[in-house]
């Protein structure tokens, strides 16, 4: 058993209970829409297939808040469901599911007498939107930040065409969480559907994090707090290799204007990697700063036992603090952690 419930989980996702009837002439052809499954489950539909066969915990906030103590949780960070950013619409259309999963993701926060906050979304194929729903997330909502796509329809995180929106995070103070979305790579895979979770997703959120490296994100915008999830992916393979090319390579050295080792450890990243070795090679390599809890509640492929598996890495006391809630707490910007 887990020797605490102070926890901070900053991964966790929201499906609304109704999407909201599409104000327009035309229906969307990926316009999400729900239909009853089994028990207390309903099938998200997008483009007239199931998407994801999901609980009521996606949305019931009592139960789900009664769920957190036995992950040793006291607060969760919830965002949407990543197929919602829907970055493929037209910006209007996303502009308007959006707002509406934004305020549904508040009414939960305000129902949960201080157990959940929020990551709001934005339509980031529009940078004009994008930056005044990030205003109304922050400003209106009170959310702590917003949770972005690993790539905007290919674009990954790091290309200079996000960067006036990451420059509008900086300036508010929000913090950014990159969820892998539609990943590179799903050609290669053999196999069943769910490969493209397991496998793919780690992959496009390695190289986003990448390129905020050799983008020199870190550098341009040292003030913004942005983090990666499922402990960045392969970043961590592909670290080494990086510096060593850095160390070699001319051309690498004159566009990447600090060490790639030394930009890694300024972003964060969730522990969700499922595994006490890998995690403590994470803390080695990011530093005991950077990592947070992580869960992916509440979809079937998530950390029922996140603080337990922090604890059983063998980490000095000060070290589980730090992971378990004080660097969500920076990274979040709140002014108080759970003690």
């Amino acid at each position: 058993m887990t020797r605490c419930a102070c926890g901070v989980d900053v991964h966790a996702h929201v499906v609304p209970e109704h999407f909201p009837r599409y104000l327009g002439s035309q229906v969307p052809a990926e316009w999400p829409s729900m239909e009853a499954a089994h028990a207390c489950h309903r099938n998200v539909m997008i483009a007239g297939k199931v998407y994801r066969t999901v609980s009521d915990r996606c949305w019931d906030t009592p139960k789900r808040i009664a769920d957190l103590p036995a992950m040793g949780l006291s607060l969760q960070v919830v965002s949407p469901m990543p197929e919602l950013l829907s970055y493929w619409m037209q910006a209007a259309d996303a502009q308007q599911l959006l707002r509406y999963t934004n305020d549904q993701v508040a009414a939960m926060v305000d129902a949960s007498g201080g157990k959940l906050a929020g990551l709001g979304a934005v339509p980031l194929q529009d940078m004009d939107l994008a930056i005044r729903e990030l205003e109304y997330v922050v400003r209106t909502l009170g959310f702590a930040g917003v949770e972005v796509g690993s790539n905007v329809n290919g674009v990954p995180i790091g290309a200079p065409a996000l960067d006036p929106f990451l420059e509008a995070c900086e300036a508010l103070g929000a913090a950014v969480f990159v969820h892998a979305l539609r990943p590179a790579g799903m050609d290669r895979l053999v196999g069943p559907a769910a490969l493209q979770q397991v496998l793919a997703y780690p992959g496009d959120v390695g190289l986003a994090a990448a390129s905020a490296i050799t983008s020199n994100l870190m550098v341009r915008r040292p003030d913004l707090r942005i983090a990666f999830s499922h402990g960045g992916g392969t970043l961590a393979s592909l670290l080494p290799r990086l510096q060593q090319g850095w160390d070699v390579f001319p051309a690498l050295k004159d566009a990447v204007r600090e060490a790639p080792a030394e930009q890694a450890r300024r972003l964060f990243f969730d522990t969700l990697v499922f595994d006490p070795p890998t995690l403590r090679h994470l803390v080695a390599t990011f530093g005991s700063s950077q990592l947070m809890v992580g869960t992916d509640y509440p979809f079937n492929f998530h950390d029922r036992t996140p603080v337990e598996r922090i604890e059983a890495c063998g980490f000095d006391d000060a070290t589980v603090v730090q992971l378990v809630h004080r660097n969500a707490g920076r990274f979040l910007g709140l002014e108080k952690t759970p003690s």
